[in-house]
């Protein structure tokens, strides 16, 4: 896992927020093993009973539809197949899903756990496959195409044929397939509770890795879903594009899905089944760091608590993990102030609960749950233009740096401020070429959390404030 987590954060030096998420999408696969899909190999279809809906990545591929190798077409670029099986890329990583599970490091994991093979076992195929994706049924898709098109994008069965002609045009045409089941991927809120289930969690078989599957050997998730969302587009948001869905609104979506990944998170911490892990606490809600620390018997101890005022709890309690608390605290108070108090409150009360007994801690959750969808309507209801600067200014602010005392925190604040910067060259707000010439301040902020194990709260919330003042700059 050491080793993942540095990869991870590795290579940052040349390439900021792209090199940062490198390995990070490939959590998508959550391995990394590369391995080259081909959609024609034969491979055994499911047999399950009931009719289902998904028809296969080839029901795809026409070479008039998206199976191409020039991504040239006129509506849509029709390479997307190519990109997505494409091996060297993180824009390949989910046709990577599948295969990665016949490596050795899947295997050992298998082991570790005593499932059998990774490959068939329901531990894995939530998120490795799109026929546990699907919900069941029967599927005419190749076990070997992992995480598919319609994963994504929604079984095609009840509107392939409509869904390639041509008798209906921009937005009409989007209304339409997504009227015949295809998933409106352009909405945050649909994307991100998607997404989500694989890169964070759900209640179902096979979708929430635990601590004990962490503890076998599998990568600590870590997902934004503005970023991710770049890093494995197939597409390319052009005037057609444009007149068909609408411009991608950056910040709107980091700012949603950083609300639903906490709601996510809180729906799992209440859920007895995910919340609890026999007598313990399930740990993967906690700060790794707050438990995995050297160990040492010295005549002076070293202390490795840091007092953080999001979190009105004693030393040695292991804390909540908060990194999307954080984050939308920032948001809240740009956006929405008359709601930042109170989803600040709600958050300080549920820290204080985690040190109580599980049964205020589950309330309190709840509690914090619904202040967060206030949050997250407030952010899909406003356009938050020209938000970018200001939340960055309020993430490295005095009420929001000195919480920055965990690793996982600070990982999300990067790509927070490095996805900001981006939403504002593509909202207009600077040029391309003023945003690369603070690209040396991004990268400074990407080594901070190159490696976990040598994260240093403070060298960190200085090199990221330098950071933010060369973006307030640019207003």
């Amino acid at each position: 896992m050491k080793d993942i987590l540095r990869r991870a954060f590795g290579e940052v030096a040349g390439g900021g927020r792209r090199a940062l998420a490198r390995t990070a999408v490939t959590m998508l696969a959550a391995l990394t093993m590369v391995v080259m899909l081909v959609v024609a190999a034969p491979e055994a279809r499911s047999t399950a009973a009931a009719q289902g809906s998904y028809l296969g990545v080839a029901s795809c591929a026409g070479s008039t539809c998206h199976g191409r190798m020039a991504g040239d077409g006129p509506v849509v670029r029709q390479d997307e197949i190519a990109r997505w099986q494409e091996p060297s890329t993180q824009g390949g990583a989910h046709s990577r899903a599948f295969a990665v599970l016949s490596n050795s490091r899947s295997q050992a994991i298998a082991r570790q756990l005593g499932i059998g093979d990774a490959a068939s076992a329901p531990m894995c195929l939530g998120c490795h496959s799109s026929a546990a994706s699907a919900g069941g049924g029967t599927f005419r898709y190749q076990q070997s195409d992992g995480v598919s098109c319609e994963t994504c994008h929604g079984g095609a069965a009840g509107g392939i044929s409509s869904h390639y002609a041509g008798t209906l045009t921009g937005p009409a045409k989007h209304a339409d397939n997504i009227s015949r089941g295809m998933r409106d991927l352009t909405n945050p809120s649909t994307r991100a509770a998607l997404c989500l289930d694989c890169h964070f969690g759900s209640a179902t078989q096979g979708q929430y890795v635990t601590h004990r599957i962490m503890a076998a050997g599998h990568p600590r998730i870590s997902f934004e879903l503005d970023l991710f969302s770049t890093l494995t587009a197939h597409h390319n948001e052009d005037a057609d594009y444009a007149e068909r869905k609408g411009r991608a609104n950056h910040v709107q979506l980091w700012a949603v899905g950083q609300a639903m990944a906490l709601e996510r998170s809180l729906s799992l911490f209440q859920n007895p089944q995910r919340g609890t892990e026999g007598i313990f606490p399930e740990f993967t809600f906690y700060d790794c760091h707050s438990c995995h620390r050297r160990i040492t018997d010295a005549a002076e101890p070293t202390r490795t608590f840091i007092e953080n005022p999001g979190r009105p709890i004693p030393e040695g309690q292991p804390p909540y993990q908060d990194e999307n608390m954080i984050m939308l605290s920032a948001a809240a108070h740009v956006a929405s102030p008359a709601l930042a108090a109170r989803f600040d409150a709600k958050a300080r009360a549920f820290h204080a609960a985690m040190g109580r007994d599980r049964a205020s801690a589950v309330a309190a959750a709840r509690d914090l749950a619904a202040a967060t969808g206030e949050l997250r309507a407030a952010f899909a209801g406003s356009s938050m233009a020209g938000a970018e600067a200001r939340i960055a200014q309020t993430i490295v602010s005095d009420a929001i740096r000195p919480r920055f005392t965990d690793y996982e925190g600070s990982v999300q604040a990067v790509m927070a401020v490095d996805t900001l910067l981006s939403s504002m060259v593509s909202s207009g707000q600077t040029t391309v070429g003023a945003a690369a010439g603070i690209r040396d301040d991004i990268n400074r902020a990407y080594a901070a959390v190159r490696d976990p194990n040598g994260f240093r709260p403070r060298e960190f919330q200085a090199s990221l404030g330098s950071a933010v003042r060369s973006i307030v700059a640019l207003r």
